[in-house]
């Protein structure tokens, strides 16, 4: 944060080609009332550019051809921000039960920079997202605080499918209507990172119209010179991720998909006499390594897997194991680290936030 010396210092100069400080903050006030009007249930549509192709090399599947009627876009979207995707501590935020998570607040207390949000999952159409599937008509909440968030320096990511619910590319059998939903969802809210928990097996059609959406996202993203980075949840064990799951991260790329990183779901269990609670994460990790190396088929290393510990409850993670994870996470350079399940402690967070950004 600057110091009031270098506040009164900019206030006297101002570099050529440097908008007024007056024009800046309407700017910031702008975005936030424009990210404010995103709905909890988000419209549904299809649109009329041209899809991926049909063909996938890996399966022979055709994916489904999109309908042809388009839908207008929202005019109230923010423009999409230049960003990055997440890195060091990423608090997770259940928007479906708690609408009105403080995000600005949580970020000065705890000293957080990213934030995902989730998790979004179909409604009753089968094509349109809402928090946990519901949808509001006064708007989001949540997407309220997303201005200040971001005029702070902070970042929040959407995060679709979730441990209930419907992914929307389960129930979305129209790879036109579920690519708009998608797409919509990424304007209202302005993200430049997106995530899919997945959990449990999903037939073909559902992983190949899905990879499809992503493939189309972005490649328009990166002609409207934006970034739009992609990541998957996913649950792991002692020995990594499931042949089913490898399959799906094989297939979304080889459609033409991009994925920036798997993020891996471990829960944390009651350590053994003499043994530690985060032993079992340590080899889950390492089992995973080699199997999202070979699935995403680059040798993105450790930078490629993100780690997020499953809390039954806030006493499962002290300051100790906290600190523990950090030094794991910083030494082998992952690409970030959260937590799923119950929250941990503010103090824990704080320790949490230390992770190498």
């Amino acid at each position: 944060m600057p110091v009031a010396t270098e506040r009164s210092a900019a206030r006297r100069v101002r570099e050529p080609g440097t908008p007024p400080r007056s024009l800046v903050a309407l700017a910031s006030f702008a975005l936030a009332a424009g990210t404010g009007t995103a709905l909890w249930l988000l419209p549904s549509g299809v649109d009329e550019r041209p899809g991926p192709p049909g063909h996938s090399p890996a399966s022979g599947v055709a994916a489904p051809p999109p309908t042809a009627s388009p839908v207008p876009r929202p005019v109230t979207s923010p423009a999409p921000r230049r960003v990055s995707r997440p890195s060091g501590f990423v608090t997770f935020v259940d928007a479906g039960r708690d609408p009105l998570f403080e995000l600005p607040r949580a970020a000065g207390r705890d000293r957080v920079r990213w934030f995902t949000l989730g998790h979004l999952t179909a409604g009753t159409d089968g094509c349109t997202p809402g928090w946990d599937g519901h949808g509001q008509r006064r708007g989001d909440p949540v997407a309220d605080r997303l201005g200040r968030l971001r005029a702070a320096g902070g970042e929040a990511g959407l995060a679709f499918g979730g441990p209930s619910g419907r992914e929307l590319a389960a129930a979305c059998a129209d790879t036109g209507r579920l690519t708009e939903a998608y797409r919509r969802a990424v304007r209202s809210f302005g993200a430049g990172h997106i995530d899919f928990e997945i959990r449990g097996p999903v037939d073909e059609a559902t992983v190949l119209r899905r990879a499809d959406a992503i493939a189309t996202l972005q490649r328009e993203a990166a002609a409207e010179g934006r970034p739009l980075t992609v990541s998957f949840t996913l649950p792991a064990g002692r020995t990594g991720l499931t042949r089913d799951d490898q399959t799906m991260l094989r297939a979304t790329r080889r459609r033409g998909a991009e994925i920036s990183a798997v993020n891996l779901l471990v829960p944390i269990r009651g350590a053994s006499v003499g043994g530690s609670r985060l032993r079992p994460i340590a080899s889950a990790v390492q089992a995973a390594h080699p199997q999202i190396t070979r699935s995403l088929g680059t040798a993105t290393g450790w930078r490629g897997i993100a780690l997020s510990p499953v809390l039954a409850g806030a006493g499962d993670l002290s300051s100790a194991d906290a600190r523990r994870l950090v030094a794991f996470t910083t030494r082998n350079r992952m690409a970030w680290l959260s937590t799923r399940g119950a929250s941990p402690s503010s103090g824990v967070t704080r320790v949490l936030a230390g992770a190498a950004r």
